[in-house]
């Protein structure tokens, strides 16, 4: 009926963009911690999430808020299909918009490993079951603008999905994210940096079995450990920490062994039907120390923890955002899971445990780094 129209044709031009590293030498950790508690991204959703009726058909099986507590950290929404059953479906979302700055390619598998890593805390069977819907957003008509999404949806559509066995059957895009006009004779130009928002959709097998960031006092001794997917990088470019000192960085989060993605998801399905998990979550804006906030104050607990084992110096180990997550374990089963993990590949690195008073302390390589009150954090 149409014919053969012409295929549209764009010239781009890639552009390398070299960030300067972050001056660790200036930055006290005791205020980069309030600072990047603060950041809108980081900070309290409440204001968004509190608006409507959460639940709504009475089916909702895991809404945002976590806890006696209802603090908004949940990292994926469950609903169920029946009154009488435990299957349901889940949805969580993935993200790295300010990574894009620095790498469009890096921001879009951050984007999709994101939204895995999130919706990982639900309860099911594989990971090719989880299917994606991806939000492109760009500035296009510009060479070096066309040049980073031709890079970003090549990397996702062409290398990364495919070699983890995911689909992408739907999405949209908007293409225009630029406004241009003339101001005294001069012209101007605003325009948005790529985005990519990724939505997982999977159906779960038991709704009851999701997991969540609150951390669980109730359960006698317990560890918390951090599953390192970034291979040992610790990289700070484009981070919360960089936003909050008016930085962008050099070199941003990203992953490069595609395949340690699938192994931790097929891991923490056996760990979470084995019922060997307390508590889950995952380790995105913020970094290591946001995810640990948000479990503690979910959990309404303190924090015992050395990051020794994460990185030589603790900033990068507090705030890097590369990916994984954290979880809680109880203690005479901890290096039981520890060998298990390790076995498949993954690193695993021990942090602490949760406390019942209401301090977070936190050390590095024998100093104390933090040692403040939880409720004035909070």
């Amino acid at each position: 009926m149409l014919g053969k129209p012409p295929r549209m044709q764009r010239q781009a031009s890639r552009q390398q963009t070299t960030g300067k590293g972050l001056q660790l030498d200036a930055i006290d950790i005791v205020n980069a911690c309030y600072r990047v508690l603060q950041l809108p991204t980081v900070a309290d959703k409440t204001f968004l999430v509190t608006i409507g009726d959460r639940s709504v058909t009475g089916m909702i099986a895991r809404d945002q808020m976590v806890g006696p507590w209802q603090v908004p950290v949940s990292d994926v929404a469950v609903t169920m299909n029946s009154f009488d059953g435990y299957h349901g479906e889940a949805m969580a979302m993935g993200e790295r918009t300010p990574v894009a700055v620095l790498d469009a390619a890096a921001s879009a598998r951050m984007a999709v490993s994101e939204a895995i890593t999130n919706i990982a805390a639900a309860d099911i069977d594989a990971l090719d079951e989880v299917k994606l819907s991806a939000n492109w957003m760009a500035a296009c008509g510009n060479a070096v603008d066309d040049a980073d999404l031709y890079d970003a949806v090549k990397a996702v559509g062409l290398e990364f999905c495919p070699e983890l066995q995911l689909t992408i059957p739907v999405g949209k895009d908007s293409l225009s994210m630029r406004s241009i006009w003339e101001s005294d004779g001069t012209q101007k130009e605003v325009k948005a940096p790529l985005s990519l928002i990724v939505s997982a959709f999977a159906r779960v097998r038991d709704v009851s079995k999701t997991l969540t960031p609150q951390l669980r006092t109730d359960k006698g001794d317990t560890r918390l450990m951090l599953i390192d997917l970034g291979q040992g990088e610790n990289r700070l470019g484009a981070t919360a920490l960089a936003q909050v000192h008016n930085e962008i960085g050099d070199r941003p989060a990203d992953i490069e062994v595609f395949t340690a993605l699938k192994i931790f998801f097929e891991s923490m399905r056996e760990l979470r039907r084995e019922g060997r998990l307390l508590a889950y979550h995952d380790r995105s804006d913020g970094g290591l120390f946001a995810t640990l906030c948000e479990m503690a104050f979910a959990g309404h607990c303190g924090l015992s923890l050395d990051i020794s084992h994460v990185d030589d110096h603790a900033l990068p180990a507090l705030f890097s955002e590369e990916l994984g997550a954290v979880i809680q374990v109880q203690a005479e089963d901890s290096i039981s899971i520890m060998q298990t993990l390790s076995a498949k590949g993954l690193t695993v690195i021990g942090l602490g445990k949760p406390v019942d008073d209401t301090h977070i302390v936190i050390s590095h390589d024998g100093k104390e780094v933090l040692h403040e009150s939880r409720i004035d954090l909070h």
